[in-house]
């Protein structure tokens, strides 16, 4: 796990080691044990070093083959380099390093563009062929490991974050006003763009070609999602006894490591079997848990600290646990630093995130996180059940755009965004929404077919959007967060395993407020038990029932209290005054209707205020005074005036 950044000019003009040095600086928090440039000309290629596998200099970055003709600069874990490692030396091939970087760059050379279907793990690097003048940038299946892109002129720029990009001093930074819509109609970013306009984030599953005498840069998808009913189902037996070969054989896998490795431990069942797993391995793991001070909470969220689950299950798998409590102050004070790591912001409340990976970064290296159990076996039944009864494509679409639409209602968005409408009025949210689900290739003949289209949504964004959050956070602190449940192999059986197996009662279903406090999936679950129904059913071979059996709580702080009563000055000075700086892009009392709303308790807009005080920080970091927008705004200023005089 590491960072990467990267010039390519396309003029022919040379690299600036200086103008490298910076964007690979910017990214010295993913890389604190080493640092390297190589520049061939009219390519730069930087890396900053987190060093889990082969922690010695051979596995040094940027890498080159041993004619110098390949370079590879990269990110991320390949977790099956062994085996392939193995199968390249009976090519011939002769490595100096025990890592996979060098495994990386051997494949990439040998097999080309076919190498990254091989590779079962997560990553996101650059690859320079010297002789044909030409780089490729790809990204792991299913986007763990991020990577950025945007183009001054003919130079193309690339980051594994975008501050990476931000930092060469020919980049020039605006916001993006179609990303703004765009975030607060989904509290995400279904498109490749960013807050930053011109900065792109590269598809999931996707590479990239650009050669000198190229005219653009060319994206292509190498893998995707294709959930679907099988042709042939296996007895319920048969998918239990592979579904626990596979789960056990990917923690396993992601095991393999130099340095040390812990666990999350939330107190739930997805981030709980991966610990009851890794304890079997490494005795006396490591686990983290992050609790919420409750004595301004209210109601359901009174039930959100979930530390009394998580102590249980470190006394029953011996862990040597650690555990933080988060209070209203400590998200007032992370948010500047949460801003400043993501980039831009993403699904939910992240600060727990944050701070959980600050914890754990104080004693390892590298920790495994129950990411993607939910968006593979079924974790969110409400959700597909909104659309389940379409009885067609559009019909689906609307039904599930409208389940979608998270932040601002669709009758005042006109109303928000009246300073900049002109400038946004051409997006259209559900067309954004459509041509995601256009992708999944899928005959829509009965509810589990719309389901299993639900499922590929799901993945594609809301999934994408939890990694990239995961990622940044973690990597903030320099620590590497790993995800079994998205190992190759449990991946390609989810995708293909019948939905009855994960939900049952299609008919029986209600729908849930995403705004509303408490955890959904318990309200759900309470009525119907439902959802991860083979999960729940394999993983009670690891956990306790009362674990197994139990509804998600979700990793989420008690916002909708805070909001009203601890964090009240905190939502007043940043946003209930005249002077915010989002009030540029959107109507000022518009938003405090709608955050009057909340905290009158009208409407819960807990989400809602997370995501302005997060864009009202970003536009602060990034346009207010002492940004670098505006310090170069001044500096043309005082250069007209000069000029002037």
């Amino acid at each position: 796990m590491c960072g990467i950044a990267g010039i390519f000019n396309r003029s022919g003009k040379p690299v600036s080691r200086n103008a490298l040095q910076q964007m690979t600086e910017a990214l010295a928090h993913r890389g604190p044990d080493g640092q390297g440039q190589h520049i061939d000309n009219n390519l730069g290629l930087g890396h900053r070093r987190l060093a889990v596998l082969d922690p010695t200099p051979n596995s040094h970055q940027p890498m080159q083959s041993p004619d110098s003709r390949y370079t590879l600069s990269y990110n991320g874990e390949i977790y099956n380099f062994r085996e392939l490692r193995t199968e390249l030396e009976s090519l011939g091939y002769r490595f100096r390093s025990s890592g996979d970087t060098e495994v990386a760059l051997y494949a990439l050379m040998e097999w080309g563009i076919d190498a990254l279907s091989r590779f079962n793990g997560m990553f996101a690097l650059a690859f320079w062929d010297s002789r044909q003048r030409e780089l490729l940038i790809c990204r792991d299946r299913y986007g763990i490991k991020p990577l950025y892109y945007a183009f001054c002129g003919k130079t193309l720029l690339i980051g594994s974050e975008v501050q990476a990009i931000l930092a060469n001093p020919a980049f020039e930074m605006s916001p993006d006003m179609e990303g703004l819509l765009e975030y607060f109609t989904f509290q995400n970013f279904f498109t490749d763009r960013t807050l930053y306009k011109g900065v792109h984030l590269l598809p999931a599953g996707s590479y990239a070609r650009l050669a000198e005498n190229s005219q653009e840069l060319s994206v292509h998808r190498y893998w995707d999602y294709r959930f679907v009913e099988p042709a042939q189902v296996r007895s319920e037996a048969e998918y239990s006894e592979e579904l626990d070969r596979l789960f056990r054989q990917a923690v396993k896998r992601q095991l393999v490591s130099d340095v040390e490795v812990g666990a999350y431990l939330s107190g739930g069942m997805d981030s709980g079997s991966i610990t009851a797993v890794a304890a079997k391995e490494l005795p006396n793991i490591k686990t983290f848990t992050a609790g919420f001070d409750l004595h301004s909470a209210s109601g359901l969220e009174l039930g959100f600290d979930e530390r009394d689950k998580a102590e249980r299950m470190s006394y029953r798998f011996q862990t040597e646990h650690y555990e933080m409590i988060l209070k209203a102050g400590d998200m007032e004070r992370v948010l500047p630093k949460i801003m400043r790591h993501l980039g831009e912001p993403r699904v939910g409340q992240s600060y727990p995130n944050y701070c959980v990976a600050k914890l754990a970064a104080r004693f390892v290296k590298v920790v495994l996180a129950g990411t993607g159990g939910d968006e593979l076996f079924g974790g969110y039944p409400w959700r597909y059940y909104s659309a389940a009864s379409s009885s067609n494509f559009e019909e689906f679409v609307d039904h599930y755009y409208l389940y979608w639409q998270r932040l601002i209602p669709n009758q005042v968005i006109k109303k928000v965004f009246s300073p900049v409408w002109p400038q946004v009025k051409g997006v259209w949210t559900r067309d954004i929404f459509r041509d995601v689900l256009k992708q999944h290739p899928n005959q829509l003949r009965s509810p589990e077919d719309y389901i299993n289209q639900s499922f590929y949504l799901e993945a594609k964004t809301f999934l994408h959007a939890l990694l990239n959050i995961e990622d940044k956070l973690s990597m903030a602190h320099g620590l590497e967060t790993r995800v079994p449940f998205l190992d190759n192999d449990l991946v390609d059986f989810a995708i293909a395993l019948p939905v009855r197996l994960k939900l049952g009662k299609l008919r029986d279903s209600f729908r849930i407020d995403e705004n509303e406090p408490g955890p959904k999936s318990a309200k759900y679950y309470s009525r119907t038990h439902n959802g991860k129904l083979l999960l729940r059913r394999v993983m009670e071979r690891h956990l306790p029932a009362e674990i197994s059996q139990a509804p998600k709580q979700g990793f989420s702080g008690p916002d909708a209290s805070w909001f009203r009563g601890e964090s009240l000055e905190f939502v007043r000075r940043q946003l209930l005054t005249k002077n915010a700086l989002i009030y540029d892009f959107m109507d000022r009392k518009a938003v405090h209707c709608l955050i009057r709303e909340h905290l009158e308790e009208k409407v819960n807009r807990r989400l809602l205020i997370w995501s302005l005080l997060c864009v009202e920080e970003w536009c602060q970091q990034n346009l207010g005074p002492g940004s670098k927008r505006n310090s170069n705004e001044n500096r043309s200023s005082q250069h007209i005036q000069t000029a002037s005089v």
